[in-house]
């Protein structure tokens, strides 16, 4: 059966920002709707009720999220239990929530840029316990703009560290050698993802570097 996809993108993007990811998930088969949001003004409170209307209206089985797009697909299911979500996969998600994101509520210049996301992104859902599996492929390649907020003294992927990915909760967890934006143009990523997608697990083979 042809799973399918809703992908969600993360803080400051756009559905165009996807469309690379989009077609190589269409590539394995899948059938994917990319879901659009404005992270500024709309937020969670406006986007999630959204976001789960398009999940009813696609029929759609597995979500992906990069950044604060997974932080709203768990959201989702956790306001609508009954969608038939069985695999989630989050893209570098600040699960524990952001040091990036507080260190930038800390400065008034650049609030604004958290928009109506600011809580979500800072709180993340740590307490979340839906029904479907997750999976997070997080990244460890350091570059990005968050650096310049948030100096880790952990790995991170610029923008979110590890520790703030990983939860006893989820199905699985895999790293991969790319930036916070990177892991949305990784070829790697979608593979991992098909991976999850179909069969609950990622490849953990000797070249990949896995937690």
């Amino acid at each position: 059966m042809t799973s399918r996809i809703v992908l969600v993108h993360g803080v400051l993007n756009a559905r165009t920002w996807l469309w690379p990811m989009a077609a190589r998930l269409r590539g394995q088969g899948f059938r994917v709707s990319l879901f659009g949001y404005s992270s500024l003004w709309e937020g969670p409170g406006g986007a999630v009720p959204r976001l789960i209307e398009t999940i009813r209206a696609v029929r759609a089985d597995a979500l992906l999220g990069h950044s604060l797009g997974g932080l709203l697909a768990l959201e989702a299911l956790q306001q609508a239990p009954e969608l038939p979500v069985s695999r989630v996969v989050c893209l570098g998600s600040p699960l524990r929530g952001s040091e990036t994101a507080r260190r930038v509520a800390e400065r008034a210049w650049a609030r604004p840029f958290l928009g109506r996301s600011a809580t979500l992104l800072q709180t993340g859902m740590a307490d979340w316990r839906g029904n479907a599996e997750v999976g997070v492929v997080a990244g460890d390649a350091p570059r990005g703009a968050g650096c310049f907020f948030a100096h880790f003294q952990e790995p991170s992927d610029g923008t979110v560290a590890l520790a703030e990915t990983r939860l006893p909760w989820l199905a699985d967890h895999v790293v991969l050698p790319c930036s916070h934006s990177g892991l949305v143009l990784s070829r790697q990523a979608v593979t991992q993802a098909t991976s999850f997608l179909r069969d609950g697990r990622f490849h953990h083979d000797a070249e990949m570097k896995v937690v």
